[in-house]
């Protein structure tokens, strides 16, 4: 994968040709350079692999979505401060299924590095606490759960929010044993 200024260069020599397209009298061709090098820039900021894997993950093909982001040799070089937290959001995404200790990495890096909608940043911050209420690590869970219920501002996982509280209410209630082994041998021995 290539460096990410690149895009810009392109760009601004575009524009360049742009600008002596209009100088020389073709004001359509300049116009269609300058609408040319907006796709450079677009793609500087929204990597395109990065576009493509969040199309397959919304159509639920995760090796698709892999595949997508393989593609992405190198991330630090390859991709803005935004697209590195996506691209390991993404990456925590697919492998949580498999592998915690990976996804809580990336997860980490994600939040670490920025992403730019909050309901993001609340997906995140949910997964890391249901990995951290995996992990027995209650405290965490339910910090990172109510961040992540601050941010969820449109309310789009809610239902992943309750879901969660349950379960870790039900994990944290003491198993009742009703009646205990102590009180059945006091009943056989009264007998007697």
């Amino acid at each position: 994968m290539y460096n990410k200024n690149i895009k810009l260069v392109i760009a601004i020599l575009i524009i360049a040709y742009a600008v002596y397209q209009f100088i020389e009298g073709f004001i359509g061709n300049g116009i269609m350079f300058i609408l040319l090098s907006l796709i450079f820039i677009f793609l500087y900021f929204k990597n395109e692999f990065i576009l493509l894997a969040f199309l397959k993950l919304r159509k639920q093909d995760f090796d698709g979505a892999k595949k997508w982001l393989d593609k992405i040799k190198k991330p630090q070089s390859a991709l803005t401060t935004k697209q590195q937290g996506y691209y390991n959001y993404l990456n925590g995404i697919m492998v949580s299924q498999t592998n915690m200790n990976e996804a809580e990495k990336y997860f980490k890096n994600a939040i670490s590095l920025g992403l730019s909608m909050d309901h993001d940043l609340a997906m995140a911050k949910l997964n890391l606490a249901g990995i951290a209420f995996t992990k027995r690590r209650k405290q965490e869970a339910n910090l990172l759960l109510a961040e992540a219920q601050k941010l969820d501002k449109r309310g789009m996982l809610t239902e992943q929010i309750k879901m969660m509280k349950q379960q870790m209410k039900k994990a944290s209630i003491p198993n009742q044993h009703y009646g205990s082994p102590t009180s059945s041998r006091q009943g056989r021995r009264s007998r007697r």
